[in-house]
């Protein structure tokens, strides 16, 4: 092999990151709803981001008092509350239904949207309003057509698909049902919800 063909183009020099804004009331309330069109959130992650643009701004802008910036973003946040683009309510109902669709077990959903912010109380309360006697069993089933085991396995059932609905968040009275089903069963079960 030549080394001349071994030779990478020659880089681009790197551009220098511009330095954070100062943060003012209108730098946070415009970046906030730039944010918010972008990503649901619920009010704690809201926060996490926002005071990460503080921390960020305040380690380069050394005048720049943190706890005077903390209180707009407290502000902000009742604001944006006030004015419904922040709602952890509706939040935690639409990332369940989201979750479920695509076949995340009760554990999951509760580690994701803690994760979050969310209180554990308003997590169940929503997967109470969302779920019924089925909805495990039909999540296990959605991720096993997605993933492509038990019933949806191109080879042979094995303790591996069991495994891998386990490692999901689900009961091994549902892994095992799922594993256990056919294929034509599965697909019957999923067409009925």
């Amino acid at each position: 092999m030549d080394e001349d063909n071994t030779e990478s183009a020659p880089r681009k020099p790197r551009q220098e990151k511009k330095p954070p804004k100062k943060i003012t009331a209108d730098y946070l309330h415009n970046s906030g709803l730039h944010y918010l069109q972008r990503f649901p959130a619920s009010t704690g992650h809201f926060r996490t981001v926002m005071m990460r643009k503080v921390d960020r701004s305040c380690r380069h802008h050394a005048t720049q008092d943190r706890e005077e910036c903390a209180k707009m973003v407290t502000a902000l946040i009742e604001k944006f509350v006030d004015m419904g683009l922040l709602n952890d309510e509706g939040y935690s109902r639409g990332m369940v239904t989201s979750l479920r669709r695509r076949g995340m077990s009760s554990r999951a959903i509760n580690a994701k949207l803690s994760a979050r912010g969310l209180p554990r109380g308003q997590i169940e309360q929503a997967l109470a309003a969302h779920d019924d006697a089925g909805s495990e069993l039909i999540a296990a089933l959605r991720l096993a057509r997605r993933k492509r085991l038990g019933p949806f396995s191109p080879g042979d059932k094995n303790e591996k698909d069991l495994a891998a609905l386990a490692r999901a968040g689900f009961s091994y009275d549902i892994a095992s049902r799922v594993t256990r089903m056919d294929r034509t069963e599965a697909e019957e079960f999923l067409r009925a919800v």
